[in-house]
């Protein structure tokens, strides 16, 4: 059955991906009304959270924010499968990093690099920053219920020479890696909730006690990693810049969670300037100290 379900919605997946830019997000604009006017895909979950992460907005601010992330959000689904057909020209223009001179400078540390991302603007379009790095490149994700589409997913999100890897397999992977020597970058997104049980740490995200992924962290300290954040904003539809910013490159001897709070102070940030850009129909705060 799920080999027939890839056979059947691939072709069209094919098709979406290489109209031209115009009817391209002509048809984002068609899905926004389905999903949001239709479906009411996730409606109450996006407005639960937008009402606890920004109580100092009216409803009104709020309603505007809605409709501007759903309209954003199909945006980027279908940006990732945009990716199937763009070129790596097209991609070079569409999605630029302002500061690439600071990653050259962390390659001559010759020193692997963890990049925490966040589900804010475009993460799917990151995994294009190999193209600017000598770094062994690897995408940290969950691996899907479906193997034929997990497969294709692999395939859309390796084409600019990013590996992707699952979660479950990273720590074997960069044990390997440190034992050969082959000097890596690591791109982590840990701005979701985490399962309570496995929980180390609680931090304020957006005024609300949650807790949160220490796992990059952990990774960090544990073989000497250097940190960096990649803050992307969206310039305009269809375009994105991405900047780095450091956030530790001493990582044993920085005080426990100091890297999870920071980095998740660079994520407030971004979604304080701009909440319509990140990633609400994600339960962030389904588990919250009173």
């Amino acid at each position: 059955m799920q080999f027939l379900i890839f056979n059947i919605s691939f072709p069209f997946l094919w098709i979406i991906s290489i109209l031209p830019f115009r009817l391209f997000y002509w048809f984002s604009d068609g899905i926004y009304y389905l999903v949001y006017y239709g479906i009411g895909y996730r409606k109450k979950i996006v407005r639960h959270n937008l009402s606890i992460a920004l109580p100092h907005l009216s409803d009104k601010e709020r309603l505007a924010i809605e409709k501007k992330f759903y309209q954003h959000m199909c945006d980027v689904f279908l940006e990732m499968i945009k990716t199937i057909s763009i070129s790596s020209e097209e991609m070079k223009k569409r999605f630029v990093i302002t500061n690439i001179e600071l990653l050259k400078e962390y390659e001559q540390k010759n020193k692997s690099v963890i990049l925490l991302a966040s589900h804010y603007a475009s993460w799917e379009w990151l995994l294009s920053i190999n193209e600017s790095t000598s770094f062994k490149c690897y995408g940290v994700y969950k691996k899907l219920s479906n193997k034929y589409f997990d497969a294709k997913v692999r395939a859309i999100r390796s084409k600019f020479k990013s590996e992707l890897v699952t979660t479950s397999k990273t720590i074997s992977l960069i044990q390997e890696n440190e034992t050969k020597g082959i000097v890596s970058l690591y791109g982590l997104a840990s701005d979701q909730s985490p399962q309570v049980h496995k929980t180390y740490h609680w931090q304020k995200f957006m005024g609300i006690e949650v807790p949160v992924h220490t796992g990059a962290e952990m990774l960090a300290k544990k073989y000497d990693l250097d940190v960096l954040f990649a803050q992307v904003r969206k310039v305009k539809r269809g375009y994105y810049e991405a900047t780095f910013v450091p956030i530790s490159t001493a990582s044993k001897s920085i005080p426990n969670y100091e890297i999870t709070d920071t980095y998740l102070n660079e994520v407030e940030k971004q979604i304080i300037e701009a909440p319509e850009y990140y990633f609400w129909t994600h339960k962030r705060w389904k588990h919250r100290k009173s």
